[in-house]
């Protein structure tokens, strides 16, 4: 029968909890089975630490289907952030953390096979945030993916063939006068993590890491963080420097001017490392010092223009520079030229005229 502790009323017949709080002063939890042994008497047997696999256990020593009931999507989604996320990169882990508050606040009071396409549906409806709900909804794809592989489930998974908003990719260019205007008004260090961004045609975060460990002989070496996709970027053609060579004998030459040791090469003049908020917090200063400047100059859209240049669009500002697609989505690390098209791709393409 189900135990008169009250400690155990969340849990089904005979599954037992037990706490204890330890000498650093975390809670240790286990879970047990209240079962007999051979003889008749009363044994309790492990179940182990985690309850979704206690559940597991307790539904096979029960000898009964697991309710599906008792698995609730707030425990999926907390084994999935401690087991999954972990293993992402650390931008997509940021990005997931937070899209699971969202879904843990939409779903999490839901047993798990409640969970239907017409709910995950209405979901996509009421957001506002069209966009964001599709990450949403595909993070929400994979936690039933991987609940499948863990037997927590054994339904189709509810966001299969379920249609996501339209989305319209961002097809802002930076032409040369928007460029040259934020350029003009960046600090060096500024100046060298746009430089640097431009030439290796990488995202923020992999520009900011660059070290001179990646610099080896000819070759630039890029691991990217999102894909883990390693690349070498030339240095050298021949006898001749790329404009990527060039900018690196640069810079090492100033670093050694200046006495800076450290290993990352974007760092401001005492040789302190870049972060992500230090760089955008220049940015906005340069960007908006460059729209004053237009606005004084009697020029309100280009102006506007640069207020609108953000960091990451240097990235598809390379992308569209570089001629040859094939060039461009080999140095901007994708697996198909399609996604270099689509989406990097932000001017037209270069034709000839009727004569």
């Amino acid at each position: 029968m189900r135990s008169k502790n009250k400690e155990n009323r969340d849990l089904p017949p005979r599954m037992l909890r037990r706490t204890r709080k330890l000498k650093n002063g975390k809670l240790w939890v286990a879970y047990y089975y209240n079962g007999r042994d051979e003889a008749g008497k009363r044994r309790e047997i492990p179940l182990g630490n985690d309850i979704n696999e206690a559940r597991i256990e307790w539904a096979r020593l029960e000898r009964k289907i697991l309710p599906k009931s008792i698995c609730l999507m707030e425990e999926v989604f907390d084994r999935y952030s401690d087991s999954i996320i972990p293993g992402k990169g650390l931008r997509t882990q940021a990005d997931n953390r937070k899209e699971m508050k969202l879904l843990q606040a939409a779903f999490g009071d839901a047993p798990i096979d409640s969970i239907t396409t017409a709910t995950v549906a209405q979901y996509r409806d009421a957001r506002t945030a069209k966009v964001r709900a599709n990450r949403e909804i595909a993070l929400l794809s994979h936690v039933f993916t991987i609940a499948r592989e863990w037997g927590l489930t054994d339904r189709a998974n509810p966001c299969f063939g379920l249609r996501r908003n339209k989305e319209k990719p961002r097809d802002y260019y930076a032409n040369e006068v928007v460029w040259n205007a934020v350029y003009a008004e960046a600090v060096q260090e500024l100046k060298d993590a746009m430089d640097l961004a431009y030439l290796t045609g990488q995202r923020p975060a992999d520009t900011l890491k660059a070290a001179t460990t990646d610099i080896a002989k000819e070759f630039f070496s890029v691991k990217q963080g999102k894909t883990d996709k390693h690349l070498r970027i030339r240095l050298l053609i021949g006898e001749q420097l790329t404009g990527l060579g060039k900018f690196v004998e640069d810079l090492l030459d100033r670093r050694r001017a200046a006495g800076i040791r450290g290993s990352r090469l974007i760092t401001n003049a005492s040789g302190l490392r870049m972060s992500m908020a230090m760089m955008n917090n220049r940015w906005v200063e340069a960007r908006e010092k460059a729209a004053s400047q237009a606005v004084m100059n009697g020029d309100s859209e280009l102006a506007e223009l640069i207020r609108r240049f953000q960091f990451r669009d240097i990235r598809p500002k390379a992308a569209s520079e570089i001629e040859d697609i094939s060039h461009a989505s080999r140095l901007l690390g994708h697996s198909n030229e399609k996604t270099t098209k689509d989406i990097y791709r932000r001017v037209g393409e270069v034709v000839s005229p009727t004569k």
